[in-house]
């Protein structure tokens, strides 16, 4: 495991030790589980933007033809805005 100092703003580390309290973990497993969630979501929508970029609209037009175009079951309609 490594150590590692972080400079937070005051009001930040309060709320910070707040929340931790609130959750009865410590803050260091409080900003452990706040880097691991950022970094989730970082690497989410890198996996999608790569996963975009392998995109074919011909393929998708294609895949949109083969469903059939009947009314939709009650209560999957669309809004009517």
């Amino acid at each position: 495991m490594t150590a590692l100092t972080v400079r937070l703003p005051n009001s930040v580390h309060q709320k910070v030790r707040e929340l931790a309290e609130r959750d009865e973990i410590s803050v260091n497993q409080f900003i452990a589980a706040a880097v691991s969630e950022k970094m989730a979501s970082v690497m989410t929508l890198d996996y999608l933007k790569l996963e975009a970029s392998k995109a074919n609209r011909s393929d998708f037009d294609r895949f949109m033809n083969l469903a059939p175009n009947v009314p939709a079951v009650a209560g999957d309609e669309l809004p009517n805005y």
